[in-house]
């Protein structure tokens, strides 16, 4: 039997190992991750203690490993403080870096990443329309379209599918449908890349929806991003560094055992 912790980032679910004897291979993960069949999650993520921090290896639903997922790293802060490995701040090791995180409370983390790259404008073709939209990278691909209507209008699943996979992205892309009521507030819809589904929040989403609005003229720091868990994520930045601080709900919300059954 294998000791399994569930977390949650503002809708983004995760389950995680906490020094396992070995990594489980991408069918494994796959099969967790299946909803209605297993346990279910977006991802999957390992977490090892190091001598100046914890360590992490991320994996989407698909079972392959993603080089980073900011709800992701939040939960894994509040996992590695949940088991005592830290106490108020701790640095976060993943594939794109290391990554300083905050333990506001038992529900709350706040990480520091750095500002992100200019997004540059693209217009993909899709069905004979040029979607315009924009182009970074916050770790992994993604691809903003600024949506002018209420986001219960966007084609998330449909849209999204055709960006995502568009040879205008040779990785691929994660792709946000994004709305900026005022210049404070951001809404955000995002098709994962890896889960190839809309989810409940996307951390890194966020940090490219910012991004974008920021680009246009259309937000403004600090930012209050509405996600379609229902849940606010808070974007700062740190006067003295320049970082940026993400911030919000990371809950640990269960701990069992993996059980043969699982693997269906």
């Amino acid at each position: 039997m294998t000791t399994f912790y569930k977390l949650s980032g503002s809708g983004n679910d995760f389950l995680a190992l906490a020094e396992p004897a070995a990594t489980p291979p991408p069918e494994r993960i796959r099969a967790w991750c299946r909803r209605g069949i297993s346990l279910g999650a977006d991802g999957l993520f390992i977490l090892r203690r190091g001598e100046t921090g914890v360590g992490m290896d991320y994996f989407n639903a698909d079972g392959h490993p993603a080089a980073l997922c900011l709800n992701g790293t939040r939960c894994a802060a509040q996992l590695a403080f949940h088991l005592g490995w830290g106490d108020g701040e701790l640095p976060v090791v993943t594939g794109a870096g290391r990554f300083a995180a905050h333990r506001i409370d038992d529900a709350r983390i706040t990480i520091e990443v750095p500002a992100p790259e200019a997004p540059r404008e693209m217009a993909p073709v899709v069905d004979g329309h040029a979607r315009t939209g924009m182009f970074l990278k916050i770790g992994v691909p993604h691809f903003v379209l600024v949506w002018p209507e209420s986001l219960e209008t966007a084609p998330v699943v449909t849209l999204g599918a055709a960006l995502r996979h568009h040879p205008s992205f040779p990785e691929g892309a994660n792709v946000n449908f994004v709305r900026f009521p005022t210049l404070d507030r951001m809404e955000i819809r995002t098709y994962e890349r890896g889960v190839e589904d809309e989810t409940l929040s996307c951390g890194t989403g966020v940090l490219a929806g910012t991004a974008v609005g920021l680009s246009l003229g259309q937000a403004r720091l600090p930012l209050c991003v509405q996600t379609r868990g229902g849940f606010e994520l808070g974007v700062a930045t740190d006067p003295k560094s320049g970082r940026w601080l993400l911030s919000g709900d990371a809950r640990v919300v269960a701990q069992g055992q993996l059980l043969p059954g699982a693997e269906a």
